[in-house]
């Protein structure tokens, strides 16, 4: 694969991120602004972006793991090195009082993240998660379901947090991944880790697939009582033996959902997959049959304008499910909507800018539809507990159709 960056039909390219919307596949140039209002006047920054608070009954905690799957050689790093992930393990915590707050990426990774688009004044406001660094496993008796994530091109794996945190507050495990040479992370030495530009880098649909699995086989080691982190750091108590393999599922964001159909159709351990707007392209193209359920979450990749997401749907067997909210652009279904107002509203935008970036889709619905949506489902394929958001349009939520 060529390393370079994604770009939609929409003509959205991850290079030309607005690094203000702290997300991906916006179109607005980044000649838009002249930078922040309290950075030219000389007046104190504001504390920091926010994001939502999740609904759920627990308090949320959160640990980073790095892990090495020795069955891949990493030719990019060279001889005698194999492929490196950094992960964040999130789940339900016992109490959280004790335990630091997580930021929403390492402050090196955020920094250059920002700088990359143009917007280091903004380094200051780096958001904090819901998620308390090692805070101990709230333990019920029965272990926890599991989702895995994937993040998209260019991105990195806290671009989803207000999802990711919002299942762990209602009782999930949730395994983030920093798919290596296509996103933003810091390594245990301090390195700051960037998207390569290399032909030869292993970023392909298809290579985050097979780190989606990997993961899987990750997890499986935690239910087992082992602990897969390459450093042997110690982890949060509770956290060993506390997982459930069989109730493993799975969900990613434009080419983190390609590589979750990807390995939604070659791994049974995946009970259940859902893509946030995946644009499905893959060489060769997805193909067999699934007969577990799969939902799609779609804004600019839809059936009707992508040939690759309708043969997807064709090999869709068992439940499968595709909505669409009006108004939602690429970045709808992530932390984009909760962020990009506070940093248009620093920057003093108005008008038609912000509608650009994140589509006009109103900012405090989409927060709520992804924090609902995807908890439905998998609530009912993990867990069996079946409600009616899935059954059709809602009218809590007005701006989003069933598509058939």
């Amino acid at each position: 694969m060529t390393n370079t960056p994604f770009i939609s039909r929409k003509g959205m390219t991850r290079r030309r991120i607005l690094g203000a919307a702290l997300a991906a596949g916006t179109a607005v140039p980044l000649a838009a602004s002249a930078g922040p209002a309290w950075a030219n006047q000389g007046t104190p920054a504001p504390a920091r972006l926010t994001l939502p608070v999740p609904t759920g009954p627990h308090p949320v905690g959160t640990v980073p793991l790095r892990l090495v799957d020795r069955s891949r050689p990493d030719h990019i790093a060279g001889p005698g090195h194999f492929r490196e992930l950094m992960a964040t393990v999130w789940y339900p915590a016992r109490n959280v009082e004790r335990y630091p707050v997580a930021p929403w990426m390492p402050a090196g990774a955020f920094d250059t993240f920002l700088a990359d688009a143009g917007f280091g004044d903004l380094a200051p406001l780096l958001p904090l998660t819901s998620g308390h660094v090692g805070a101990p496993v709230r333990r019920s008796g029965r272990r926890l379901p599991v989702v895995v994530f994937s993040h998209g091109a260019h991105s990195h794996q806290g671009d989803h947090t207000i999802v990711v945190q919002e299942l762990a507050s209602h009782g999930y495990a949730v395994v983030t991944m920093a798919h290596q040479y296509d996103t933003y992370t810091v390594l245990p030495n301090g390195r700051v880790a960037v998207p390569l530009r290399d032909r030869s880098a292993p970023t392909l649909p298809g290579d985050f697939a097979a780190d989606l699995r990997f993961v899987l086989d990750c997890v499986e080691r935690l239910a087992a009582g082992c602990n897969p982190d390459a450093d042997r750091r110690e982890l949060p108590s509770g956290l060993l033996g506390s997982l459930d393999p069989r109730r493993m599922g799975a969900f990613g964001w434009s080419k983190g959902g390609t590589a979750t159909a990807c390995a939604t159709l070659a791994d049974g351990r995946i009970r259940a997959g859902l893509s946030l707007d995946g644009p499905m392209e893959m060489n060769p193209p997805l193909a067999g049959e699934l007969d577990r359920p799969f939902m799609m979450m779609s804004a600019a990749f839809t059936r009707a304008t992508s040939p690759e997401v309708a043969a997807f749907w064709s090999c869709l067997r068992g439940r499968r499910l595709n909505i669409e909210a009006q108004g939602a652009s690429h970045v709808s279904y992530g932390d984009s909507e909760a962020l990009f107002p506070q940093v248009a509203k620093l920057l003093g935008w108005s008008g038609e800018q912000p509608a650009a970036a994140i589509g006009s889709l109103d900012p405090g619905q989409a927060v709520r539809i992804q924090q609902a949506y995807p908890l439905a489902f998998f609530d009912e394929y993990l867990r069996h507990r079946r409600g009616h958001l899935l059954d059709g349009p809602s009218p809590a939520f007005p701006a989003v159709t069933f598509l058939p």
